[in-house]
């Protein structure tokens, strides 16, 4: 149960039972009133700004019908203390009963609590990693990869059907390099010396298993077949090798998608798709033959100064319009965008999420303009930008991988560190700005790293029930003892869980995963600090064994712990520890 939502309707009634009415006699709106938590823990549990949005319509003092508000809000059962502060907010204080009955709803809905219906009926297509299978997944693709997985199973949570996507750039250029690369590899692995990999072809070892393949397959006949079948075997071959190890590094970062696309399925048949595509966007008008002025600054690789056909994307939104076929009739890579778009428009989705890297800064504007014209409206699309990630151990930057020739690879970095840690460190901070990951500081054991500090938690919670057990024998929480449960730490404990349901539909909303993280990072702080004042008062313990309504009321409390984390862990795609070592 949301009871942010909860109240906020209460007040609404409450506020709709006042006749109010504004200078037109006509109702105020009440779509404004918000209810959230007070910036000042002491001022209570739940705020308001009913008043504030409310006063001037109606022609009232905020503050007196702050006082309104109130005095009615203090007439229900939950609300122990209704009072106003500042310019007219209204705070309420709910009862003890009122959280030990939220408590019991926890441990009813288990790992399930939380879960939202928010996004029923709403179909989200979230394509993320997409790199070029040129080679291994570096430590930049291993950011989008947790963030686009992590927000996914976010959404899902918040009850959208989602799928997870991964755009196979498996044509142009850079395949064609890899091709040749592969060859050269192919040459080598028959014996041949081939010295210094050329500049423009793709130098790590990764590639000698494919050449290897070659050899094996082929022996020498790639030798003396036309180069251009020779290199349409070997980039086929060298393919399907990149994303077998992809989907490997992807693996074992606990990355999983739903749908593989190939870009070639749309320059297929002549680009059958591609030309569909345009035929759709010139029937909506918004193709046109025409020329473009040079851009200012460096010209980008599809500008030409003779005339083109083009989208006509600056009557949707963008900041000029886009080349979708070259004077000699070639397609751009927009073209090919602009048929990925309809194909997932004609799938169903409601919207489109793309998680990008930060260079891709400049496909934005273009790509939601592409989105209303095909749509018309109809289908949004989201475009998430993650800025890099800087390694270094110890404090020292991390030089380059062997293997690639040119980066550090994401496998070499969950290896070395472990799947929780790298993902839980790549969203605890916004996807926006950019992350400096430690190997030496996510790897200890201290409250100082997040992921640690987060993991404990789950595992004490596991300690304090199978401690309840080895001292008490069989024992469970029970709903009908939580009104033991009086100290005012057990009652923040409590508060703290209950704000987990509106967090996941502001995080989902917002796109921004990384407020799961944040929180589940407050909700252990606060579980250690409660044990921590055990730890020095005797009388505040989980397990008292010469009290057992009360311990099976604090079994609760941790159980209604430990459903949280594991549900945002989850989410997250982080274990739960039973245990620490």
């Amino acid at each position: 149960m949301n009871i942010f939502a909860l109240f906020r309707d209460r007040i609404t009634d409450a506020v709709q039972r006042m006749d109010l009415t504004a200078a037109d006699g006509s109702a105020p709106d009440l779509s404004r009133i918000q209810v959230e938590p007070p910036r000042d823990p002491d001022h209570g549990d739940l705020a308001t700004n009913a008043a504030m949005v409310l006063a001037k319509k109606v022609g009232q003092n905020p503050r007196e019908l702050a006082q309104r508000i109130a005095d009615a809000m203090a007439a229900d059962a939950d609300v122990s203390e209704a009072s106003v502060a500042g310019p007219g907010f209204v705070n309420l204080r709910l009862s003890d009963g009122f959280w030990t009955a939220q408590l019991a709803e926890i441990l009813d809905k288990g790992v399930a609590y939380g879960r939202s219906e928010m996004g029923q009926g709403i179909n989200i297509n979230v394509e993320y990693v997409s790199a070029n299978p040129t080679g291994p997944m570096h430590v930049g693709h291993c950011r989008g990869a947790v963030v686009g997985d992590t927000l996914a199973n976010l959404l899902a949570f918040a009850g959208h059907d989602v799928v997870k996507e991964y755009y196979i750039n498996d044509a142009g250029v850079q395949v064609m390099a890899l091709g040749r690369s592969a060859l050269l590899r192919y040459r080598e692995a028959l014996g041949e010396e081939i010295g210094a990999i050329p500049e423009g072809l793709y130098p790590g070892d990764y590639l000698k298993p494919v050449g290897q393949a070659l050899a094996d397959a082929h022996g020498d006949a790639l030798l003396t077949k036309p180069q251009d079948e020779a290199l349409r075997i070997a980039t086929d071959v060298a393919i399907d090798a990149m994303m077998d190890m992809i989907r490997a590094d992807l693996a074992a970062l606990n990355v999983h998608h739903d749908v593989f696309f190939s870009e070639r399925q749309l320059h297929a048949d002549g680009a059958r798709k591609i030309r569909a595509a345009i035929n759709e966007l010139t029937m909506k008008g918004h193709v046109y033959k025409g020329t473009l002025p040079p851009p200012k600054g460096q010209l980008p690789d599809d500008w030409e100064d003779r005339e083109q056909t083009l989208f006509r994307s600056t009557d949707v939104g963008d900041d000029l319009d886009r080349p979708l076929v070259k004077s000699d009739g070639q397609y751009t890579y927009f073209a090919a965008d602009v048929a990925y778009f309809v194909d997932k428009f004609e799938r169903g989705f409601d919207e489109m999420i793309f998680v990008l890297g930060a260079d891709h800064g400049g496909y934005v504007k273009r790509m939601e303009a592409l989105a209303r014209a095909v749509s018309g409206g109809k289908a949004t699309l989201t475009v998430l930008l993650t800025q890099l990630v800087k390694l270094y151990k110890g404090g020292e930057p991390v030089k380059m991988s062997k293997r690639s020739g040119q980066f550090v690879t994401l496998r070499e970095v969950v290896d070395e560190v472990g799947r929780d840690a790298v993902r839980f460190m790549m969203i605890y901070r916004k996807s926006s700005e950019p992350l400096d990951f430690d190997f030496a500081k996510v790897t200890e054991q201290s409250k100082d790293n997040p992921v640690f500090y987060v993991q404990y938690a789950s595992a004490r919670c596991h300690s304090v029930l199978r401690q309840a057990t080895e001292q008490m024998g069989a024992i469970a929480p029970d709903p009908a003892a939580f009104d033991r449960l009086t100290d005012p730490g057990e009652i923040a404990l409590v508060r703290k869980l209950t704000e987990y349901p509106r967090l996941i539909e502001a995080a989902a909303s917002a796109r921004e995963p990384h407020r799961v993280a944040f929180y589940l990072h407050d909700v252990a702080s606060a579980l250690h600090a409660h044990w921590n004042r055990g730890t020095s008062d005797d009388a505040l313990r989980f397990v008292k064994v010469n009290d057992r309504q009360l311990t099976q009321a604090r079994l609760g409390l941790v159980q209604g712990v430990l459903n949280v984390l594991q549900s945002g862990l989850a989410i997250l795609g982080v274990d739960a520890p039973t245990e620490m070592r």
